[in-house]
């Protein structure tokens, strides 16, 4: 037989996992609970224990997506979540300077080249839309030509750096590659 988990356990161990926002928490402990007064305080336990956080939970998430989405995407999925727009707001600000630079990035990673007919660039725009990349932005990563000054890169913004994965950092291969230009970001 097993035994079931308190409120708590189960609340712990959603953030032993990874961040979660306290909207998120309380829709997952609703079906274990007997009253609504008794998961918000659960939640208030662990907010003051600073086991449960909204800050480290938009900065979880913003830095799990930077790297592959644009800022209306992270927006959409933090509203979804239920944090609201002065929460995020912040952190979605320090992502805005580099977007072209992160749209670019993924384009490359997917595509490679510029589309040689106009089905194949209406598919890059659709890919870089979904992703949550404005409009003027994919506009500016589909109509790079040639003689466009090249977009920054990890190399030559400092700034940039911290959106690459950690484990950049451990990995031999990637860091050869990241060195001798095969990743821009």
């Amino acid at each position: 037989m097993q035994a079931t988990l308190s409120l708590k356990g189960r609340a712990l161990k959603y953030l032993a996992a990874r961040e979660h926002s306290r909207s998120e928490l309380m829709r997952k402990l609703a079906p274990h609970a007997e009253a609504q007064a008794e998961i918000e305080r659960v939640l208030d336990e662990l907010q003051q224990r600073g086991c449960l956080s909204e800050e480290r939970f938009v900065a979880s998430v913003v830095h799990r997506r930077a790297a592959g989405h644009g800022v209306a995407r992270i927006r959409q999925e933090l509203s979804l979540k239920g944090i609201t727009a002065d929460q995020m707001r912040a952190a979605l600000e320090e992502l805005q300077p580099s977007e072209l630079a992160r749209a670019h990035a993924v384009w490359v990673r997917r595509f490679g080249s510029p589309a040689t007919d106009p089905r194949e660039q209406g598919r890059q725009v659709r890919f870089l839309m979904a992703r949550g990349f404005s409009g003027e932005v994919v506009r500016r990563v589909n109509c790079r030509s040639p003689s466009t000054p090249p977009l920054p890169t990890i190399r030559t913004d400092p700034s940039l750096r911290r959106l690459v994965p950690a484990r950049l950092d451990r990995c031999p291969v990637l860091q050869r590659r990241l060195v001798h230009g095969g990743y821009h970001a």
